[in-house]
């Protein structure tokens, strides 16, 4: 069973009363928007947005909803931004920040929107709403009384849940200083029902500096925020959420998610949604921040990727298996051919996991008429776009046995462009091919077993009448064969005489493109 069947079928389960009145099932995901986006967080969008996907598939009426969280302070600044210009905005509302470019409202606005743009081209969009503007229409001025009323039970729950000690007198909310606007710097010191009481100061915490105001205001209408483990389980209530996962370590034991769960039902009365965990998105081996420098965006990998190879990265393992990635080395090339494998059983008529994979990862609009085309390996094509003195479109033709038809030529275009752009920003120098018009300087390493084998192939060739893949292909492993080289030995040597290295592409299909004579003489160790 397709992964994101099994959970479907539990949400069903859970909500069956509610779908069956035709009530809406409510799907929630969010990202702060603290600077670009690593595509790690792609991995909880593609959970959110394929149960929302297959839930609508069976004819459920699902509202999905997609958080820009603009209300959270800064607690970092990100590497590749100024510190001199934003390190007064530590602790200050995103929301409140301004946009590191021109034409945005804000700084969480410039990067969200970003964020936005890329789950909108991959078919992962939602209806999307901002965390402060849920503050400051009201949604939540309830549970922000119910919760300043009950804040020795969340203090309670907090250390007993995750042995999280808060000190006596403290409340569970912060509010925005009315002086200077920052909000990680402000004490809450009382509540009267209507209004607390707070001081801004910098011996709050560390990272923010607070300007010394103490005050009064309402913590209602947007003037205040949960700290995240109550404002989680909030968020639940005033969106009336029935799903929602997140990241692996938000569900350690006394983590996030459980203080969250706890709150929701004991201080909100309210039953949180089902969730499962995410597992990491790694990118050659290394977890992303999008606080740090080093992480690969969201935005990065929607370029190196069409969107539905994208789709197939991000759903083809199980949700709560660790996915890593590394556009340097064959894991794009690898996954071109995965999809080459599901579309020809998909074609073939075949009904199991893997065609319904292939189902979803095109968007809806394009299911149930994917029309069949020829499918050239993405490995090749990224070969021969390599090869000046060669027509990729002609080679492909020869690949195919036959006229290639329009679309054809669009998913060659599409592989072509995708293939330009990893080999000038991703590939690995093993993926880098030159034909090299004179003998190179790597021939020299060659033995004479080795030149004898290749002498011994130019042979066969210069007399053979047939010179296609196939054909070729049966004369190298003949002489092979004879020579008592091993593969590794006897193709390496044919890569170093046309290509300067020791790998390449399979050897009697590269040949073949090739002219007769120049190929012989080469062999030869001629020119």
């Amino acid at each position: 069973m397709f992964w994101a069947d099994t959970i479907t079928d539990e949400v069903e389960k859970r909500y069956a009363d509610k779908i069956k009145a035709g009530e809406a099932i409510v799907v929630r995901d969010e990202k702060t928007a603290s600077g670009q986006v690593h595509v790690g967080s792609l991995r909880s969008a593609s959970l959110h947005a394929i149960v929302a996907d297959v839930l609508r598939s069976r004819g459920v009426n699902v509202n999905f909803f997609f958080e820009i969280n603009d209300f959270d302070p800064m607690d970092g600044i990100p590497s590749y931004l100024d510190e001199e210009i934003y390190k007064k905005y530590m602790g200050v509302p995103l929301c409140n920040i301004p946009s590191p470019e021109v034409g945005f409202d804000n700084f969480a606005e410039y990067y969200g929107q970003e964020y936005v743009r890329v789950l909108d081209k991959i078919g992962f969009g939602a209806t999307v709403y901002r965390a402060s503007e849920l503050y400051r229409s009201g949604a939540m001025n309830d549970l922000i009384k119910m919760a300043l009323k009950k804040k020795d039970l969340i203090r309670e729950i907090y250390y007993r849940i995750s042995k999280s000690e808060k000190p006596e007198g403290w409340y569970p909310i912060n509010v925005i200083c009315e002086r200077c606007g920052n909000l990680s710097a402000t004490n809450v010191t009382d509540f009267d029902g209507e209004l607390v009481t707070y001081t801004c100061s910098s011996d709050t915490i560390k990272w923010a500096e607070g300007c010394g105001h103490s005050g009064k205001i309402s913590p209602y209408n947007g003037n205040a925020k949960f700290p995240w483990k109550i404002d989680w389980p909030a968020k639940f209530v005033a969106k009336g959420v029935d799903f929602e996962g997140g990241g692996k370590d938000h569900y350690t034991k006394g983590g996030s998610r459980q203080v969250a769960e706890t709150i929701a039902r004991e201080v909100f009365e309210h039953e949180p949604p089902y969730g499962v965990f995410n597992e990491f998105f790694l990118v050659g081996g290394k977890k992303m921040s999008s606080s740090k420098g080093n992480a690969a965006t969201a935005v990065e990998m929607s370029t190196i990727l069409p969107p539905h190879i994208l789709r197939l990265l991000l759903l083809k393992i199980p949700i709560n298996r660790q996915l890593d990635f590394d556009p340097e080395g064959d894991a794009i090339p690898i996954l071109f051919d995965n999809y080459d494998r599901l579309a020809e059983k998909y074609w073939s008529g075949v009904k199991d996991d893997d065609t319904q994979l292939f189902n979803f990862i095109h968007l809806p609009d394009e299911r149930g008429d994917l029309p069949q085309r020829f499918l050239p390996r993405f490995s090749q094509v990224a070969f021969l776009v390599q090869m000046p003195h060669m027509d990729t479109y002609k080679e492909v033709e020869k690949m195919k046995e036959s006229e290639l038809t329009d679309v054809d030529i669009a998913e060659l275009d599409m592989r072509i462009t995708y293939a330009k752009h990893w080999l000038a920003d991703y590939a690995d120098d093993k993926f880098i091919f030159t034909l090299q018009e004179t003998i190179p300087e790597i021939a020299n390493t060659l033995t004479e077993e080795e030149k004898k084998a290749t002498t011994q192939l130019a042979e066969k060739i210069s007399q053979a009448e047939v010179l296609d893949g196939a054909s070729l292909h049966e004369l190298i492993h003949e002489v092979k064969e004879e020579s008592g080289l091993s593969p590794k030995e006897f193709f390496g040597a044919i890569y170093k005489l046309f290509l300067g290295k020791e790998s390449g592409p399979k050897v009697g299909w590269f040949l073949s493109t090739l002219g007769k004579e120049f190929v012989v003489s080469r062999l030869r160790l001629e020119k």
